[in-house]
């Protein structure tokens, strides 16, 4: 990336940084204007986009969070390519390619100047003008990259592929499971544990498609790649999941889905040794099944901690998976943590705690702080995990977590 960096003038540098509070400010309220306008101009693009997310402002929020550290590193982009290369792989999971970069660039210019007002001069929009051409081209360069590779790779491929439902299977009274195998009967690409997929479905009376990205709940290497997904229910804060729902009541054993190739930095280590602790929240513990599955097949002696948080047993998926698992590799431990468990629930084998997941628990089951920690699951609890961890001392390269859906912000 550095070596095709296009130097951005003194001034203009000067000038984005001088925006950096503004966009503190308002960053929010310039990509919910920015979304509005583009997508007035461009509804195609809504073929690509979560529109969940949009109602619920998580992707203004995470837009308005990349801008923001783009521009508060604009004389040295070096320092924001892991966030670039997170994103890039949901862009190429997506289907976004280089066309859509000055569509964006457009309508986000005319975001500024409509939230701005006087305060975004002609010097500041054609900074940012300038700023935004360089941003892009290593936005561009790095998805162009991830779109090569996930091509040339055996069995792989570049946008989206066909793939025919070969099992489907209920986990608990929530989350299922489709065991999905190519159409043309070819090669699968390999994944890294922990990576997803992206699903594509044209739902009856939809004005648009709907792509979800779903992590794969399986090791790679079989035959077949597994996504389990939660059926996502209407709440105060969120509607039902309209692709959830889809999959869960109408799709079946035989139907055809669209894949793209496997996605996401959200990647188990395997170059280590150190112990593992793979903490997961409900529907969270899909990539984290794919580590462990995998960690006891590639590194059987290496030591593995798996804490599954959950309401109670009836919406706990894998759990005779799991305790099988435990019992054949001496290796792993299992715990569970049940906010409202029933009195069966107290039986299992490997219940651990009533509640609520906090340090104090996490440090009676888990000796090593130097371990390296995984962990998945709603928001409120990846909080939780997050803090426990950093008031533990344990160092941040030993901290790795995926947002489900646009990034959020745990340190706050």
């Amino acid at each position: 990336m550095s070596e095709t960096k296009p130097l951005l003038s003194k001034k203009t540098i000067e000038v984005i940084q001088s925006t950096v509070p503004v966009l503190e400010q308002y960053g929010e309220q310039i990509t919910k204007r920015f979304y509005q306008l583009m997508f007035s101009n461009h509804p195609e693009l809504l073929n690509i986009f979560n529109h969940a997310h949009q109602k619920q402002g998580r992707q203004p929020k995470a837009l308005a969070a990349s801008i923001y550290a783009a521009a508060k590193h604009i004389d040295n982009l070096e320092a924001i390519l892991p966030v670039v290369k997170q994103i890039g792989h949901k862009h190429r999971s997506l289907g976004v390619k280089k066309e859509h970069y000055p569509i964006v660039g457009k309508h986000l210019l005319l975001a500024i100047k409509d939230v701005l007002g006087d305060a975004a001069t002609d010097e500041v929009i054609d900074a940012w003008k300038e700023a935004y051409g360089v941003i892009a081209d290593v936005f561009i360069q790095v998805e162009e990259q991830m779109y090569n590779e996930a091509e040339k790779k055996t069995g792989g491929w570049k946008d989206f592929r066909k793939f025919v439902v070969q099992k489907k299977v209920k986990e608990s009274d929530v989350i299922t499971s489709f065991y999905l195998v190519p159409e043309d009967q070819g090669a699968i690409s390999d994944f890294l544990p922990g990576q997803y997929v992206s699903v594509k479905v044209d739902i009856p009376g939809e004005t648009y498609t709907h792509i979800r990205q779903y992590s794969l709940s399986d090791a790679p290497g079989k035959q077949y790649y597994r996504i389990s997904v939660k059926k996502e229910a209407a709440t105060d804060e969120q509607p039902a999941g309209i692709v959830s729902n889809y999959l869960h009541d109408h799709v079946q054993e035989g139907d055809v889905l669209e894949l793209s190739a496997p996605a996401g930095d959200f990647t188990l280590d395997m170059t280590k040794e150190t112990p593992v602790v793979l903490i997961s929240g409900g529907v969270g513990i899909t990539p984290l099944l794919s580590m462990a599955n995998t960690l006891v097949m590639k590194q059987p002696e290496r030591k593995i901690t798996f804490i599954h948080a959950a309401v109670n047993g009836n919406v706990h998926a894998f759990d005779s998976h799991m305790t099988r698992l435990t019992e054949e590799h001496e290796s792993l431990s299992y715990y569970i943590c049940y906010q409202s468990p029933s009195e069966t629930d107290r039986q299992k084998p490997h219940f651990a705690k009533e509640g609520f997941i906090h340090l104090e628990w996490i440090q009676s089951v888990v000796q090593d702080q130097h371990a390296d920690f995984y962990f998945c699951g709603p928001l409120p609890f990846m909080k939780t995990v997050y803090h426990a961890l950093k008031e533990w001392g344990v160092p941040e390269e030993n901290i790795h977590y995926e947002f489900f859906g646009p990034a959020g912000d745990l340190t706050k």
